[in-house]
């Protein structure tokens, strides 16, 4: 869909839903200078006048316009900072007198996770925060204040956090996005979005910062768990839909984290994240594909910046990111904020300004159009109007950042209906109760069994009397809550989720068996200790009870304390004692399930050669062990797959896909360079793999045409069929190999995949379509061409899973293609 077919959708929508929205607005306005008021429009500048910016009527771009010519330096300069929410930054939790002392007196362009539940202020104004109407409520007044009480009436962005479903009290849960890209499915993303976007409105939310399109490409990162995936071609698919649910409900979406921010040197994320170790080709083949392709797919009306450099240069002070690339050349028409310190990063981190208000020219230069952090605007604000004063900043570049802005909120419809309408409806339409179906349904599909040797899964219930389940994770939760995400949720923990599964059916005994860490790690990864006391009696109660049952359910990895933001690993292996832990009850000859609780690839050598069934469950949201439970006794068949490589050492890092031929290949065995067996080789698990209950058979491929221009379509269609007993998932991935280039091209791409239900016995015809755009390769010119030559269509069920291959040609413009 072209960018003016998303634009005239969204206008549609919101002329539907506008009667309802004006009511609502005079009926709050009533009686408390209602004058501005008025049938069809607001007097937001209060002359009696309809101005044009005030005219729903009147094109978007005049209204900028209009709006922009009335407003001074003080109004304008306001435009250009975030105000972060009560206890944060703010005092107050809903407007005073005093806030005419306050700058945002004339004006604020957005305020961030205001009474959202979450950080200081989350135990206090609860009554503003739940039920939901009293928060929509309490935006209403905030926004009433800005819009009565400021000379232009300015409306207010209101914006949140969203990557783990809307960050605020008891809003509907998503497993971490690592979770979500395992599903590999871009219409539950696309839904998830919706509800997001739905809730978001409802409560008066009208920017929430999602999605993250990063890369997990460096799986040492902390914040791998925050990553759809490594793959661009996954990670732009399922960003697209996750923007478009999100916005087709008249809520902006602000993508993170541009650029290339997820590739640290070393996966080390301390205060800023400096020094990626990226070429020119593989960035933009690579890190900035998911962006241009979701903001050309898409439209997102927002894009956060990030606080690491690029080839010695801040991006967040970069006119080259931030104008050029995103704005000339991918399209974007938003505005951008920065993520955390970026701006202060400038000047005391990577020292690339003299002082701190060089700092400030430096990025509102560049393209910045908000400074968003966790202090007060005035010190972003004041600057930036003596820069300007002082002739140091020139009105011009003040008045393009402010127009990006003011552009989103009349796309946003902020100038028209600026209120929450029916603050009550919010009860009935937010709440992960009102979406328990859907939390379950995205959690199922979230989980890839890595291992089940001798189809010990899924378990049968009528032949356990007594099952044990261990393991540090197994009653924890706080993986489950995240500060992107919703708080103050009922969390059902694994064992939890087992044990409601199971009722009084069989015997459910409980081990600790160890702590998710000991008390030296990590330095304990590289300097091992021997067990305390402690330690051995934790685990000799396990070992006891494992041979009193039929079987051993262990769920080990990390919590929320050993991976996350600013929590990158030295080692990928089980934190703590718990490799001792599981060869303990390996020893004791029970058949054991592995629950895997993890927000990284972890090298789990160990328990994949000896371990019988695995399952990857990742960060699980508020149903993980419910969904675990169902799955592991067979009401559930999992379908899910890897969105990332997992290594099985650190050190064969960087292994991951896609790559270059031969760069992650094995050791010659022979030949005139001689021989070597000096390293381990292969992945763990490829990426895109995954194991199901039953099987499945692929045939019938078919490419057409067989020749084709550059410009021309390819299409691809083949069948899958269900040869097993039970109904299941299977994610068809179709890659694409260009098989010579004039650079050294990709061994295979990503680009196709769908999520097929299937009966035992059904079969269904996949169809995909192949456009120029997924053959292009950015050229030994560095520009992006379809090279003539011929290419390798390859079906499968993983990247190394390959079933099906054919064959097609692009020839040369001027030459005639045919079947």
């Amino acid at each position: 869909m072209k960018t003016r077919d998303k634009n005239t959708m969204l206008k549609k929508c919101m002329l539907i839903a506008g009667s309802v929205f004006l009511a609502g607005q005079m009926a709050f306005a009533k009686g408390n200078k209602g004058s501005i008021y008025h049938d069809g429009w607001i007097d937001f500048n209060k002359n009696g006048e309809m101005d044009i910016f005030e005219n729903p009527k009147q094109p978007i771009e005049k209204r900028v316009q209009d709006l922009l010519s009335q407003m001074n330096l003080d109004e304008k300069t306001c435009q250009l900072a975030t105000l972060y929410g009560y206890k944060r930054v703010m005092s107050d939790s809903l407007p005073t007198p005093e806030w005419k002392n306050k700058i945002w007196k004339d004006g604020i362009a957005n305020i961030d996770e205001q009474l959202n539940g979450v950080g200081r202020g989350a135990k206090i104004a609860q009554d503003l925060i739940y039920p939901f109407s009293k928060h929509a409520e309490a935006i209403n007044k905030t926004q009433k204040w800005f819009i009565e009480e400021t000379r232009l009436g300015i409306p207010v962005d209101f914006s949140n956090e969203t990557i783990h479903g809307l960050n605020h009290t008891k809003a509907t849960p998503l497993p971490a996005p690592i979770g979500i890209g395992s599903t590999w499915n871009a219409p539950l993303v696309y839904k998830a979005g919706s509800i997001a976007g739905k809730e978001a409105k409802a409560l008066g939310y009208t920017n929430i910062y999602a999605p993250i399109l990063d890369l997990a490409r460096d799986p040492r990162w902390g914040r791998v768990l925050e990553c759809y995936g490594e793959d661009p071609f996954l990670v732009a698919t399922l960003g697209t839909q996750m923007v478009k649910g999100i916005q087709e409900q008249g809520v902006a979406a602000t993508l993170k984290h541009f650029a290339v921010y997820s590739v640290p040197k070393g996966g080390r994320d301390g205060s800023v994240r400096t020094d990626p170790h990226v070429a020119p080709r593989e960035m933009h083949q690579m890190h900035l594909y998911p962006f241009k392709k979701v903001i050309q797919d898409a439209n997102p009306m927002g894009v956060m910046s990030s606080y690491n450099d690029w080839d010695g240069v801040p991006v967040t002070a970069s006119y080259y990111f931030l104008t050029q690339l995103l704005r000339q050349e991918f399209g974007f028409d938003g505005y951008v904020v920065s993520d955390s310190d970026a701006v202060e990063y400038v000047y005391n981190k990577h020292h690339v300004a003299e002082t701190y208000e060089e700092a400030v020219r430096m990025v509102l230069e560049a393209g910045l159009n908000v400074r968003t952090t966790f202090a007060a605007p005035d010190i972003f604000i004041l600057p930036a109007r003596k820069l300007v004063k002082e002739g140091r900043l020139s009105m011009k570049v003040i008045d393009e950042r402010v127009a990006d802005v003011l552009r989103v909120k009349f796309r946003l419809g902020l100038f028209d209906q600026p209120f929450v309408a029916d603050p009550k409806a919010a009860d009935k339409i937010v709440g992960a109760d009102k979406n328990k179906d859907f939390v379950l349904d995205i959690q199922r599909q979230s989980l890839v069994l890595l291992k089940n040797e001798n189809n010990l899964l899924p378990l049968d219930k009528n032949k356990l009397s007594r099952i044990l389940i261990t393991g540090p994770l197994a009653k924890e939760e706080n993986y489950m809550v995240s500060r992107y995400g919703p708080q103050e949720l009922e969390n059902i923990t694994v064992y939890e989720g087992i044990k409601n599964y199971l009722g009084n059916k069989v015997a459910v005994d409980y081990a600790l068996g160890c702590k998710v860490k000991d008390a030296k790690w990590p330095e304990s990864e590289i300097i091992h200790s021997p067990l305390t006391t402690e330690e051995q009696q934790e685990i000799q109660n396990a070992v006891e009870k494992a041979k009193l049952s039929d079987i051993v359910i262990a769920v080990l990895g990390e919590d929320e304390e050993s991976t996350g933001e600013s929590k990158s690993r030295s080692g990928l292996d089980l934190p703590g004692r718990q490799q001792q832990l599981l060869e303990a009850l390996y020893a004791t000859g029970k058949p054991i399930v592995l629950v895997l609780i993890n927000g990284q690839p972890l090298t789990i050598n160990w328990a994949d050669r000896y371990i019988p069934a695995i399952l990857e469950a990742w960060f699980p949201g508020q149903m993980g062990g419910t969904a675990i439970a169902e799955t592991l006794f067979g009401d559930y068949n999992p379908g899910g797959k890897l969105p990332v490589t997992f290594p099985k050492t650190l050190g064969q890092i960087e292994l991951n896909f896609p790559f270059k031929p031969a760069s992650q290949s094995k050791q010659p065995e022979a030949g005139p360079n001689g021989y070597g067996k000096t390293r381990v080789n292969g992945a763990l698990y490829p990426f895109g793999f995954g194991l199901s209950y039953t099987t499945f058979e692929y045939s019938n491929l078919k490419v057409s045409p067989e020749k084709q221009g550059p410009k021309g379509d390819i299409q691809v269609s083949f069948d899958i069929t269900n040869t097993g007993k039970r109904a299941g998932d299977e994610i068809v991935q179709l890659y694409v190999k260009d098989k010579v280039s004039s650079v050294i091209s990709y061994e295979s791409l990503l680009r196709g995949f769908k999520r097929v239900s299937l009966q035992p016995g059904e079969t269904k015809n996949i169809q995909f379509t192949l456009h120029p755009e997924d053959l292009e390769i950015l050229d030994i010119n560095m520009n992006w061409n379809v090279e003539p030559g011929e290419f390798e269509v390859r079906i499968g069920a993983s990247s190394e899973d390959i079933k099906l291959k054919k064959s097609f040609r692009i020839v040369a413009e001027g030459i005639q293609a045919n079947n």
